[in-house]
């Protein structure tokens, strides 16, 4: 049986790989944006840099909780 401290836990877990999953559908939209626009190109390319930076923190963040 589960204790409240790990349900929390893996409910914010949970939350946290969704909220990377969201960044990535983010990023694919704005690279799909920037196929179709030069301009958009320009505005969203540091955006894009700062999400997947973001991204590596989400994910080495999971990797090492996940091993707990």
């Amino acid at each position: 049986m589960t204790t409240p401290t790990e349900k929390n836990h893996n409910k914010h877990l949970d939350l946290l790989h969704d909220y990377k999953i969201h960044l990535v559908k983010y990023i694919e939209e704005l690279e799909r944006m920037d196929k179709q626009s030069e301009f958009a190109k320009e505005w969203n390319q540091s955006t894009i840099k700062e999400r997947k930076q973001e991204i590596q923190v989400i994910d080495k963040i999971l990797k090492n909780l996940i091993r707990f």
